[in-house]
């Protein structure tokens, strides 16, 4: 189940502030499913366009949602649909984020909705029925190398996640450098459509971004891996200043 925290597992304050989640929304289409990177970028994307939307921010009509949702853990649940689930899921608010992978006649360009934060229990009708396995998704050619002159969210290769549970770590990752960067580095980002990359470094490449300095998300435990696993660094050019 891909539930996570960026924030590792002790109890916080965080906890015992009302536990809210960021749900994502991934179509996926038994013939045609979207690309692993693809799908891994589009999540991360999304996760900063809601962040920056109007809508989340001073007194826009998802700012307060958003404010409990960040003062608690940050949580984000990813989960599927296709078809008529999809076509349901529409009817909500949400911000709705395409990326751009290729489509061919096996693959599909990654399309995701994600909606404003909802109580821990308390999922819409439209997304409570919709599935959180089933997101294993594949590259069917690995990635190329990532411009390092743009922002890249690298995954720890030690570890095996399902591309749920990582869509929703490189969101955590995405999160925390937008937290780090300066409102004109925000502004400089945003304005360039949120570009960036998700990659898988060597394993030497790791240990040295993990003595970088750089944000580094530990998973709370609640799936999948043990707690406080480090899953993902974000390297954003501006914070390597």
């Amino acid at each position: 189940m891909s539930t996570d925290s960026p924030f590792v597992s002790e109890p916080t304050d965080r906890d015992a502030a009302p536990q809210f989640v960021l749900p994502l929304v991934i179509r996926i289409e038994k013939a045609t499913p979207p690309t692993r990177t693809d799908a891994l970028e589009t999540a991360a994307r999304a996760v900063l366009v809601m962040l920056s939307d109007e809508r989340s921010l001073g007194e826009g009509e998802w700012a307060e949602a958003m404010r409990n949702w960040q003062d608690a853990r940050i949580r984000k649940v990813v989960r599927r649909a296709r078809g008529g689930e999809w076509r349901r899921a529409c009817e909500l608010p949400c911000v709705e984020v395409t990326g751009s992978g290729p489509a061919t006649d096996t693959t599909s360009t990654a399309d995701l909705r994600v909606y404003p934060p909802i109580p821990l229990d308390g999922w819409p009708k439209e997304l409570a029925k919709l599935q959180v396995s089933g997101t294993d998704l594949a590259d069917p050619e690995p990635p190329a190398a990532p411009d390092l002159s743009q922002p890249v969210l690298w995954l720890n290769p030690e570890l095996e996640m399902s591309a749920g549970k990582a869509m929703a770590q490189v969101g955590h990752g995405a999160q925390l450098a937008w937290w780090e960067l300066s409102d004109t580095d925000r502004k400089i980002w945003r304005e360039a459509g949120f570009p960036l990359a998700v990659r898988t470094p060597d394993a030497r490449h790791w240990e040295e971004l993990t003595r970088s300095g750089l944000p580094l998300v530990r998973d709370a435990g609640f799936t999948e891996i043990a707690p406080n696993s480090a899953t993902v660094i974000a390297d954003h050019p501006a914070l390597r200043r």
